[in-house]
């Protein structure tokens, strides 16, 4: 009797541990799937997107998001749909009187829970660089891009717009 409650103790002690262990195996891998969920989301923001007039409501340009070799995030200006050989006549610095089209307008933007932020934005209409959020649309399947331009560090004194997805 005595040796088949030992043989019994040791297949109990012995299930025991498979089942933490099947706990531990378990958390990691839900772990390890969420962690990486914030990513794909960024990797969905890279690409081609259509941006369009606030007050005319037509298509302006298409931006191009990439991520480069400092790991960050940049939107260069691919093509302009009215006038092509526009000029940032009211930008400063390096973008004086540079042609927009190629122009990167999307600067230096992190990833952080699977949006882009901390980086700028340049309006070229009017030369002003802004703090900028970018994020996918949670109602979109991935085809809208909210894009959110401020002067303040919080956000509340600026504007959005959307961009769609070029396919």
């Amino acid at each position: 009797m005595i040796v088949h409650e030992k043989i019994m103790n040791i297949f109990v002690l012995n299930y025991k541990n498979d089942t933490n262990m099947m706990k531990l195996l378990l958390s990691f891998i839900l772990l390890t799937t969420f962690s990486f969920s914030g990513f794909a989301q960024v990797d969905k923001i890279v690409g081609r997107w259509k941006t369009i007039d606030d007050k005319e409501k037509v298509a302006k340009s298409i931006v191009y998001i990439f991520k480069a070799t400092d790991g960050k995030y940049y939107g260069k200006i691919e093509k302009l749909f009215k006038d092509p050989n526009k000029l940032c006549t009211e930008c400063e610095g390096a973008n004086k009187d540079k042609p927009v089209m190629g122009m990167i307008i999307v600067n230096k933007m992190k990833e952080k829970d699977g949006k882009l932020t901390g980086g700028t934005i340049l309006d070229p209409n009017n030369g002003k660089v802004y703090r900028c959020n970018i994020s996918l649309d949670d109602n979109s399947n991935g085809e809208k891009l909210n894009v959110r331009g401020s002067l303040d560090k919080m956000g509340w004194i600026g504007r959005s717009q959307i961009w769609l997805r070029v396919k």
